[in-house]
This record gives structure tokens, sequence and C-alpha cells, in this order.
């Protein structure tokens, strides 16, 4: 028994030896292969590999005081140098210098990993300091690398990933047809003489023909959000000039047009009009079964194809947005996305099942779907929401869902004002994604629909529609106000975040109703134009596809992004053209297709 205690300590300690040694060497050769680079920049003439290391490295540049303090080199250049007995990788180091905190890009052998970089920070002075005059303070500390893979490397994930992303796309759920007649109406329903019609009418489609101005209320709503997100990738880490950014929008209420004030109220307009049209498919149902509300129409009610059309589009741009960033070669500004991807693929089981949002964690699916999935999460439970409305007023359910905001808010401290949500993770992991504090939106739309009648004078229709743009640059305006986040509980931030959602979906609601009822005049007329409908069509694939262009769009970039009105409307229209185009796209071979298959298999 000692002599089998011995041999196993032997083994052991053998292998500690055995893999500190084998450390050791790869430092070794690390460094040596560092010595020789730093050699031969210092010769008169220095080989070409040298220069084009020394190049790619992170230079300090000027408007250090506006924010442009990350230095981020070139991958690209440091990819083209080959030394004498090495290759070259990209690095970064993340420093914290005083308050400042900061990336530099570095150019190293290959044979140096992520700590032997670290180690040759602490021996070699390849990195100075930024002036002090400009950070108040001289010493710095490492606080972690990164470096970027030579190529790009696949995971069982991504490959299943791609290989599910080419079957949805191209043959779809045919498999699931048997008989010869269910084969020919598969390939009917992916024909494109099929999908195409209807998609860039002008004429309302069946469901929304009696609310026209659902049309343009929901292409407004996207536009917003697309142009709120075509500001914010860039901001996270973009930006040589923050703080001028940061100073423009938090000074003029204009901004709420992108990334300022209120986070997203277009979201909320998304929920509303999901509550006000499941509403009405669910009371179509009861109505069909003769106000009889049973297990099998709940069942029905929420496998039908007006509702499970859009899910296999949703795990399409899944598949697809995990194959594409995985074989995408990103710039310096890739790290961001690395986390993202990571619980995008760990969590992958939440995605099918739509409930990422009840995670706590950032990734990048539940992000680009939190409304699809909010709206699946409450529709879910919409037949249960109208027994509890039958019991509990409706009112009463939004005071709750209020409350318990509010006292998050209260309790976490959190931040009422954009862009100072983008820096508070609580602000996401425990407010914005979870659906028990956004549920107030989608349950006004369900009060809608129940009480769609409006018998109102021409004076009383005037007082509702100055009440409603009152409310509405009231809560643009408190926003303002309460853009300081202050570091104990604030009854009023927690006032204004349990009660400016619902509110603003309330504001919604008029707009919706008065429209509807006749009292909506020239803005009947605008939210009715023949020219919102296409666009509506395509709404939901557009919503989910154009994340994937803003982040590849920074993630590639190897400079960082300079801050102007003027950039960021250029940037926002490339990124707009780019999603209609693709959004019709998929709408046409993915969306349509499904929901012309289910009816005739079945």
């Amino acid at each position: 028994m000692a002599l089998g205690w011995l041999v196993f300590l032997l083994l052991v300690s053998s292998s500690v030896v055995l893999g500190n040694s084998l450390n050791y060497s790869i430092l070794q050769r690390c460094m040596k292969d560092v010595d020789t680079f730093l050699w031969e920049l210092n010769q008169d003439k220095p080989k070409e590999y040298a220069a084009l290391m020394y190049d790619s490295f992170g230079k300090m540049g000027s408007s250090v005081k506006d924010g442009n303090v990350n230095q981020p080199g070139s991958p690209q250049q440091c990819r083209s140098a080959i030394g004498p007995s090495f290759s070259t990788h990209y690095c970064q180091v993340f420093l914290k210098q005083g308050a400042t905190q900061y990336f530099v890009g570095i150019c190293v052998p290959d044979s140096c990993g992520e700590d032997d970089v670290k180690q040759l920070l602490n021996q070699k002075s390849l990195l100075g300091p930024l002036p002090p005059i400009l950070t108040n303070q001289s010493s710095r500390e490492l606080i972690m690398t990164h470096c970027m893979a030579d190529a790009v490397a696949l995971d069982a994930s991504d490959i299943t990933s791609t290989q599910m992303f080419i079957f949805t796309g191209r043959i779809g759920p045919a498999g699931q047809c048997l008989s010869q007649r269910c084969v020919s109406s598969c390939f009917q329903a992916f024909s494109l003489q099929t999908t195409s019609k209807g998609v860039l009418s002008t004429v309302p489609s069946a469901r929304c023909e009696n609310y026209t101005s659902l049309n343009g209320i929901r292409v407004l709503s996207l536009l917003w959000i697309i142009c709120g997100h075509s500001a914010q990738f860039p901001i996270i880490n973009n930006l040589d000039n923050y703080k001028t950014w940061r100073k423009a929008v938090e000074s003029s209420p204009v901004y709420v047009l992108t990334i300022s004030g209120p986070v997203f109220l277009a979201v909320d307009t998304f929920l509303l009009l999901g509550g006000l049209l499941s509403a009405r498919s669910l009371l179509s149902s009861i109505d069909e079964a003769e106000d009889n509300l049973s297990l099998g129409l709940v069942i029905t009610f929420l496998s039908s194809s007006s509702r499970s059309r859009i899910q296999p589009l949703h795990l399409f741009t899944v598949c697809l947005t995990i194959s594409v960033i995985s074989l995408v070669r990103w710039g310096p500004y890739w790290f961001p996305f690395v986390e993202m991807l990571t619980d995008c693929k760990a969590y992958w089981w939440a995605n099918l099942l739509l409930v990422s949002n009840l995670l706590p964690v950032h990734e990048i699916v539940s992000f680009i779907s939190s409304s699809f999935v909010f709206r699946r999460n409450f529709s879910s439970f919409l037949p249960l929401s109208k027994s509890l409305l039958s019991v509990f007023p409706g009112h009463g359910t939004c005071l709750w869902t209020s409350s318990v905001t509010a006292a998050i808010t209260a309790c976490l401290h959190l931040p009422v004002f954009q862009p100072s949500t983008i820096t508070s993770d609580n602000y996401v992991l425990h407010y914005y994604v979870k659906p028990y504090t956004r549920y107030g939106s989608f349950l006004i739309g369900i009060l809608l629909m129940c009480n769609f009648e409006l018998n109102f004078i021409q004076w009383q229709a005037a007082l509702g529609w100055l009440c409603c743009f009152s409310l509405m640059v009231l809560l643009i305006g408190l926003a303002y106000i309460l853009k300081e986040t202050p570091p104990y509980p604030s009854v009023a931030h927690a006032l204004y975040q349990g009660l400016h959602r619902p509110v603003w979906a309330l504001t919604v609601s008029w707009i919706i109703l008065a429209c509807e009822e006749g009292y909506g005049g020239f803005i009947k007329t605008f939210l009715s134009f023949g020219f919102w409908v296409p666009l509506s069509n395509i709404s939901f694939a557009c919503y989910l596809i154009h994340p994937i262009f803003i982040i590849l769009y920074n993630g590639m970039q190897e400079t960082p992004i300079h801050y102007t009105d003027i950039n960021f409307m250029y940037l926002f229209l490339g990124h707009l053209l780019l999603t209609l185009a693709v959004g019709c796209a998929l709408t046409v071979l993915v969306e349509k297709p499904y929901l012309f298959l289910k009816p005739k298999c079945i």
C-alpha cells in the first residue's frame, strides 16, 4: 500500500515538474523571439518585418481629454509581418492609469501567449504610460490581456449552427412532409412566385385591414430602434471622442431620436401592438368557439400559424448570428463580442425555449430579439391574463408591475437616463430584459383591444390629443431632469422608472384609438399611407437582422469612429438600407414559406 502511494506521489510530482518546465521553455522561446525583434529594430536599417511589427503597435492620438484613450494599432499589418523564425499575432493590453482605463494593441511573436505577454510587459519596456498631464497619474496597472487568434477556429457549436443555417434556409421543414401531395406543397410554399406575393403590396393585410394606423406606428418604431442601435454600438468602445458625444446628447432632447433620455420606448410600442393583436386573435378564437375558453382552444391559439410563423425566422437568425460571428476576422474592437458569443453558444437552449431574458447573462441573441421574446412570454400567459382581468381590474395589474419596477430601481439605484444606463449592468440584468418589469405595456394592449370604442365630441377629442402630446413631452423632459443617478434610493427615480413605460403605452393607445375611431385627422392619414405597408410586412425580419450588421461593422473597424451628427446620420442610413434589403429577402425566403407551408401540410 505504501509503495503504491509512493509511486502515485512520484507521478504527480513528475507531471508538475514537466508542466513547469514546459511553461518555462515556452516563455524562454517567447523572450528569445522578442529579443530578436528588439535587436533588429535597433539596427540602422531594420528588416521589414521589424518595421511592420513596430508600426502596428498602438500609439497615442490627439483628443485624449475628449475620450480618445484607446490605442488599437493595426491587427492586419501585424499579421502580415513574418520574422526569421516566427510569425506574429495581435494582442491587446488593458491598462488602468488613475481613473482612465484603456487598451493598447501590440504585435508580438506567435510563441507568446497571453500569460507570456503579461510577464513580457513586466520585464521589457514596450509600452509607455499616458502623460501625467492628461491623467493626473503617472503610475499604471495591468488589468488583463487578450490575444487575437491567427486563424478562425471553429468548434462543434459553430459547425452545427452553420449547418442548421444552411439547412433551414434552403430546405426548411420539407422533411416533415411524407406524402407526395405534401412534398409538392412544400415546393410550392418555397417558390418565389408564392412567397413574394403581397410582400411589397401597399394594400394592408387582412390582419391589419381594420387598424391601418398600426402599419405606420410599427415602422416608425422600428426606425427609432435601428437609429438607437446604430448610435449605441459604436459608443460602447469605438468612439475617439466619447466625452464630446456624451456632452452633446445630455444637453439636448433632440437626441432622444437616437440614444438619449428614456431608453428605447419604441420597444414598449411593439409590446403594446403585440398585446393588442394577440388579444384580438384570442377573442376571435373564443367567438368562433361560442365563448368557450377551453384547454384545446388555448393550445390551438398558442400553436396557430399567425404566431408560430415567426419562430423559424428567429431560429434562423440565431444560427446565422453564431455562424457569421464565428467566421469573421475581427478588428481591434472585437473583444466586447467575445463574451456575447460565448454566452450565445452556452445558452442556445434558452433561445430555443424563448426564455433567454430570464437568465443573468449578456448574450447577443437575447438582446437582438428582446421584444420578440417579451411578446412570446406574455402571449403564452394571455389566456390566463384574460381570466385574471375578469377577477382583478386591469389598472390593479398595471400598478403591481409598476410597483415591482419602482422597488427594483430604488433598491439597486438604477439610472433612468440614457447614456447612464449603458454603464449600469444592473439596469440590463435586473430591469430592462425582465418580463415582470415590462408587462405593463403588453397588458395595456390587451385592455385596449377589450375596450376598443370611443364616443367623444370634438372638443373632448382635441383635449385628448393635447393630453397625449403633453404626456409624451413630459416623459422625455423628466428623463433629462433626472439624468443624474443618486447613490441612495430616490423616490423620484423609482416613480419615473415604474410609470414612464406604461404612460408611454397609454399615449400610443390614444393615438391608435383616436385614429381608428375617426378622430385622427392628418395624423391618421399619415400613419395609414400605403407606403408603410410593405415596410410593415418585413418589419420583423428587419428587427432581427439589423443588430448583426451593426455589430459586424463596428467589430471589423481598424480605427475608431469619430462622432459627429453627420457621421452618425450616414451610419444610420447605411445600416437601414442594408437592413431593408436583407429583411425583404429573409421575409420572402424564410418567414413566408413557413407561413404557407403549415396549413398545406396539415
